[in-house]
């Protein structure tokens, strides 16, 4: 550690070392003279230094990992690897002979990094080869893993350190990408029925305004929904078979298609929040057009940033020994700042909001039917339908996300994939349910809540 400096390792410390074997020819051009090798181990957490990834000083979440060895990407041409995972006890191993750079190695040097048994699993492949600033490259690297430790034989000498990867067998990769290949199909052609649905209601009945905005909403809400299906089924399908700027085309798109399904979820939120918690005063002149200038046209704006700073690329899944799981078109891992920025931060911020209006519009629905305000004959299962509807809708299922690290969540990975897959067929449930004109039965409904608390409030003041 940096107070104490260089110092011999105890006996505790030689027990759990791996071993470092040099090649012989690496010292056949330096018979002539002596030369010092020096061999460095840091602590990268106290340190702090090193390029790595976001979550690599964060204790190691367990058990899910796949090793592979990288060295510091200094020497061209080098191959991106994955840099979110974790390094092994925060250890990184430094190798000089003579003061020299030495590469090119027929013999590889070998170092066996010690560590317990680790399952084996999958980890992601590199999606493009590019020289790096610094970072961690697996060009060079051979990776072997045993049961009591991994070797890492390198032709070259630079930093080392074994990354693990928390990440999924090839079995679960494959059987999530089947499930959500099958929902995405059922849920564009749900879709399809929900816009023709709530066409036909705008066309067939004469609706108030409120429920004319409500349906015109819900239209581009499902529009989004089927646009990011179609866009995930044909990006799994056409992925493999593209030329690079066709893939980043296709990994643009997607995102934007993503993105869109997100913001017109805020918007969702943020119209009930007008009619629960404004009420009144409330008039915006073209609203719906401003919506749609909101929702289809800001995410534009964060893919065309993300596309200039070349974010997106081929995103590939592979197993330890190199065999493809599955390759799509997405934000490379070179750039998952733009990930975790436009995506976890951009719907963690939705979420916080939406759940906020969906208490609100919970506690205003519960206070009106306690005080008899909304009369008839509500069906217990009607209303509940109503409520996971209204949750669905505010794109709650999608936080699901924030629980899936790891292979240990697993269940929860199947969980998100059906339920996100399913949500269109969600909506066009409850919009039926809802929506459907049945005149004994609308009195419950949200409308009829939203007209009625319009009506107190108006008696209050």
């Amino acid at each position: 550690s940096p107070p104490q400096g260089p110092r011999m390792p105890n006996m505790t410390e030689k027990g759990k070392a791996g071993k470092i074997q040099l090649p012989r020819e690496m010292f056949q051009s330096l018979s002539s003279r002596t030369v010092r090798v020096v061999v460095t181990v840091l602590n990268i957490q106290q340190l702090r230094m090193f390029k790595v990834g976001a979550g690599m000083a964060a204790p190691l979440q367990p058990p899910a990992l796949a090793t592979c060895c990288l060295g510091s990407g200094r020497v061209a041409p080098t191959q991106e690897v994955n840099q979110t995972g974790q390094v092994l006890d925060n250890t990184v191993v430094g190798i000089t002979v003579g003061g020299t750079s030495i590469s090119g190695l027929r013999d590889p040097v070998q170092l066996t990094f010690a560590h317990g048994q680790l399952p084996h699993v999958s980890q992601l492949c590199p999606p493009s080869t590019s020289p790096l600033a610094g970072g961690w490259s697996i060009s060079g690297c051979v990776t072997q893993p045993r049961d009591k430790g991994t070797v890492c034989s390198c032709d070259h000498l630079t930093f080392f350190t074994l990354l693990l990867n928390p990440s999924l067998e090839r079995s679960t990769a494959q059987a999530l990408m089947a499930v959500a290949t099958a929902g995405c199909g059922v849920a564009v052609a749900f879709s399809i029925f929900t816009i023709a649905f709530c066409i036909f209601l705008r066309c067939r009945f004469s609706l108030e305004e409120t429920l004319r905005i409500n349906l015109g909403l819900h239209v581009n809400l499902v529009g989004s929904l089927l646009f990011l299906n179609l866009s995930f089924l044909i990006n799994s399908g056409l992925s493999n078979r593209t030329q690079p700027w066709t893939c980043k085309v296709l990994g643009g798109l997607t995102h934007y298609c993503l993105l869109c399904c997100f913001t017109w979820t805020a918007l969702e939120g943020f119209h009930f929040y007008l009619l629960f918690v404004k009420v009144l005063g409330t008039y915006i002149h073209r609203y719906l057009v401003k919506l749609c200038l909101v929702g289809w046209g800001f995410p534009a704006l964060i893919v065309v940033v993300a596309g200039v700073i070349g974010s997106y690329g081929e995103y590939c899944i592979q197993t330890v020994d190199h065999q493809d799981i599955a390759r799509l078109c997405w934000i490379t891992s070179k750039h998952l700042l733009v990930h975790y920025i436009t995506n976890c931060g951009y719907f963690g911020l939705i979420f916080l909001f939406n759940m906020a209006v969906f208490g609100v519009v919970t506690q205003k629905s519960c206070c009106l039917q306690a005080t008899g305000a909304v009369q008839g004959d509500r069906k217990a299962w009607k209303v509940v339908l109503v409520a996971a509807g209204l949750f669905c809708l505010l794109g709650a299922t999608w936080a699901l996300v924030f629980l899936t690290y790891g292979t240990s969540s697993a269940p929860v990975l199947y969980l998100f994939t059906i339920l996100n897959s399913l949500q269109g067929i969600f909506i066009f449930i409850w919009l039926v349910v809802l929506y459907y004109p049945k005149t004994k039965e609308t009195t419950g409904s949200l409308s009829h809540i939203i007209r009625h608390d319009k009506t107190a409030t108006v008696s209050q003041d």
